[in-house]
């Protein structure tokens, strides 16, 4: 599924194979909660160069539904994408239900955020639910322990993480053998502990899965923390397949784990930021808002070469925002979408030139060089 074609360093230039395609890696994954990238169509997501995109298990699950989506063809055909799709197993958005949800060894209980009807999300639900979604790269359950937690605890919840995982793969296994499911990603839990890093990821990559993603960080720890766990996990995963980071995060953030090994990342900041007027620039973020682009005739980034920067203003993009106009976040997520994918590329073809440090010092001194605009 993954092929190593350069390195420079530790950071890793290659590709994954998919029955839906090629994606190029190192790759950012736009977020579609909901089966949607919000504020854009799927022809937005071919025209900015994305790849890839993640859907997101829990929410399908609940509204509409994956029987309902497994009857009209999967995912692909319900939401008009032809080009590869991860989802995730719905843990971290049913462990962030605190006061809603009972964890046990057979899985997670549940109420839903909708109706409040009852769930149960176990390891064997988790793949069943993909597989009727029928994505490309389908992940494991696993349990996400909030940070901080004492080690003791991060342990236990690793093991049942293990555990859980081994179950997945078994049923993906099963599955896969009834012709449904592609690939499957097992996932590094451990919190901020390198020996209990070096254990899950131990016990994770003796299950034997298509690809590794670590879990659990960009939750409020500092950046280096996540750095450093990062580094100290990634020589306990298998260099000839997939590394992902997940949640993660800034275009900083993403040229910091390259840098440290890993090749997938995903995150809701382009476009989340977007819908709230932060914009993502080669110069750092500015915040079309500020009275100061009301009269602004100048592109977001002199830069970019994004449809939104080459047709349209700062003015134009603030009054947009201010007036409350559904059509500034579309281009704002335009922008931020193509900032995001063009570092992706710039990154790959530094990489394959053997300039990969050069970038890196490069977009730190550039990017910096803005003070945030409030």
């Amino acid at each position: 599924m993954f092929t190593l074609t350069h390195t420079d360093g530790s950071a890793r230039r290659g590709h994954l194979t998919t029955a839906h395609g090629v994606i190029q890696t190192p790759a950012f994954m736009p977020v579609g909660t909901q089966g949607a990238v919000k504020a854009l169509t799927a022809q937005h997501l071919e025209d900015v160069g994305a790849e890839i995109i993640l859907g997101n298990t829990y929410h399908l699950y609940l509204r509409p539904g994956d029987e309902l989506i497994a009857r009209r063809g999967g995912l692909h055909k319900f939401i008009g994408w032809s080009r590869p799709m991860l989802t995730d197993s719905g843990g971290y958005q049913v462990f962030s239900l605190s006061d809603r949800r009972k964890v046990e060894e057979q899985g997670v209980h549940f109420r839903s955020h909708h109706d409040g009807s009852a769930h149960l999300l176990t390891p064997e639900k988790a793949v069943e639910i993909q597989a009727n979604l029928g994505s490309d790269i389908a992940m494991v359950l696993d349990e996400c322990p909030a940070l901080p937690s004492t080690e003791a605890i991060i342990d236990t919840s690793l093991e049942l993480t293990a555990r859980w995982a081994r179950r997945c793969r078994n049923r993906f296994l099963e599955l896969k053998g009834e012709g449904k499911g592609h690939a499957q990603f097992g996932i590094v839990q451990g919190g901020t502990f390198q020996e209990l890093r070096q254990k899950s990821a131990q016990l994770t990559v003796s299950i034997g899965f298509d690809g590794y993603a670590i879990g659990g960080l960009s939750v409020g720890e500092p950046n280096e923390t996540m750095y450093q766990v990062v580094e100290q996990t990634v020589p306990f995963l298998p260099s000839g397949q997939a590394r992902y980071l997940m949640g993660v995060g800034t275009p900083i953030d993403l040229l910091e784990a390259v840098a440290r090994g890993i090749d997938m990342f995903d995150c809701v900041m382009p476009t989340r930021n977007a819908r709230n007027g932060q914009l993502f620039t080669s110069e750092g973020p500015l915040n079309i808002k500020n009275a100061r682009f009301a009269e602004d005739d100048g592109p977001v980034d002199p830069a970019c070469g994004c449809y939104t920067c080459r047709r349209f203003s700062r003015a134009y993009l603030r009054h947009l925002f201010m007036a409350g106009e559904m059509t500034g976040g579309t281009l704002n997520t335009l922008h931020n979408l193509s900032f995001y994918l063009d570092t992706m590329r710039r990154i790959r073809e530094a990489i394959a030139f053997g300039r990969f440090e050069d970038l890196r010092q490069g977009f730190h001194r550039t990017f910096t060089r803005r003070a945030l605009i409030s």
